[in-house]
């Protein structure tokens, strides 16, 4: 390839990025209009506009406008700003919340068990239809697990920015949501890795991933103890955005390593991000936050990338009942486990709804899930485009839900489950 030839595509690269992000920003004002998380419009937008162009323009249009070698560096960009936006997300969820460590217990397995099981049965359902093209050929363990960590994910960062539009980030009941749902998605990454090694299929498949996973966790064990040197502190503090650009190319390199020996580039970024250490006090929080803003910005191209090679084939072999049912049984086991785990915890009845709606809300650490399920070959499209409709529909569903309790505020709040319990054996001693 000559010079203007490499040139052209960048260019061709650079404009396709204009539109993306251009798409993205559409998609944020419009999500904003409706009282939507920003993250929402984002992904409706993104994942619809290959697919629509598609139609639009037809197949040998739409190869001319966007050919293989500028779709591949697409892709190669995507997985750059989502390895960059997990080491953040990962970092974020190290950190926690320091809320009271028995109620956030409560909630977490409130909000974890139940989906988890939830999952199992949509496992099931998909097992009875029998239908090769959702199924896959993935072994059966792997698939099970799988299917139930993707229906118990909560989005920690867009829990988060819906708890600071609706003003509830200082309340007990978001405080709470917010701490339980970093357990949660803590767990559910340990799972997604564990499901992703089952699902090597074979003995030395599965040696392959345990490398894979080893290799991961020493370039992490790297970063944890480099970052800790009192010179790369330091220097770190002086130069906060020379120490992002080392970081984030360190986190690449780990986390392509990782996707070379077999397992998804998610898992490396996972690993990197758990092991730089969180506080206030440490000086690579600046460095992080701008490799989460430099992910966030990148993130609009791995919809757009997922609408292109998912959505277009998906469309025509998911059935709807596939997708009812995967809609019900989310909502069903977030919505009640979260609500039980809350009066369990100790809450009021309408803080522990409050939750249970939060609980709800998957966005993109859901879509991050199915990605790392799809490149292991252990989910299928049309079930990636379900679990898709699913995060979608569950997380625009928590802004007007919580509209609707809010209306009732001024009821008054029946004493917690555990005060009652105290109370009626309080009085049965007398």
């Amino acid at each position: 390839m000559d010079f203007l030839q490499l040139l052209g595509r960048a260019g061709h690269l650079v404009a396709l990025l204009a539109v993306v992000l251009l798409l993205a920003r559409t998609g944020r004002a419009a999500a904003r209009r409706l009282r939507q998380p920003e993250v929402i419009g984002e992904i409706v937008v993104g994942l619809l506009a290959g697919p629509a162009v598609l139609h639009l323009l037809g197949r040998d249009t739409f190869d001319a406008v966007l050919p293989g070698t500028v779709l591949d560096a697409l892709k190669l960009v995507a997985k750059a700003g989502l390895v960059l936006f997990l080491v953040g997300l990962a970092h974020e969820l190290r950190a926690g919340s320091g809320v009271d460590r028995r109620s956030t217990l409560w909630v977490a397995a409130g909000a974890l068990v139940p989906p988890l099981a939830a999952g199992t049965l949509l496992a099931g359902f998909v097992l009875l239809q029998d239908d090769p093209a959702v199924r896959g050929d993935a072994p059966l363990p792997a698939f099970v697990l799988l299917v139930a960590v993707t229906m118990s994910i909560t989005a920690v960062p867009v829990l988060a920015r819906i708890l600071a539009d609706r003003g509830l980030s200082a309340t007990p009941a978001g405080r709470l949501a917010l701490a339980a749902a970093v357990a949660i998605d803590s767990v559910g990454w340990l799972l997604c890795m564990l499901a992703i090694g089952l699902g090597s299929g074979s003995a030395t498949g599965f040696l392959h991933a345990v490398l894979a996973l080893g290799v991961g966790a020493a370039g992490a064990l790297a970063v944890r103890y480099g970052v800790r040197v009192r010179a790369a502190g330091r220097a770190c503090a002086r130069r906060p955005r020379t120490a992002a650009a080392v970081l984030g190319a360190v986190a690449l390199a780990v986390a392509l390593t990782v996707e070379h020996l077999g397992m998804t580039a998610i898992i490396g970024a996972a690993l990197v991000g758990f092991a730089i250490p969180a506080g206030d006090d440490s000086p690579w929080e600046p460095a992080v936050a701008r490799l989460t803003r430099a992910g966030r910005a990148l993130v609009p191209a791995f919809f757009v990338v997922t609408g292109i090679t998912v959505l277009n084939e998906a469309f025509s072999q998911v059935s709807w009942a596939l997708i009812a049912v995967t809609v019900v049984l989310a909502s069903a086991g977030k919505g009640i486990g979260g609500y039980l785990g809350a009066r369990l915890g100790g809450q009021p009845r309408g803080d522990s709804r409050r939750i249970a709606v939060l609980m709800n809300a998957r966005g993109l650490t859901e879509l991050i899930v199915l990605q790392a399920g799809l490149s292991a070959g252990i989910l299928t499209a049309p079930l990636v485009l379900a679990l898709t409709l699913m995060a979608v529909a569950t997380t625009a569903a928590t802004g007007p839900l919580l509209g609707l309790l809010d209306r009732g505020k001024s009821t008054p709040e029946p004493a917690p489950a555990v005060e009652l319990v105290a109370a009626a054996t309080e009085s049965s001693t007398r």
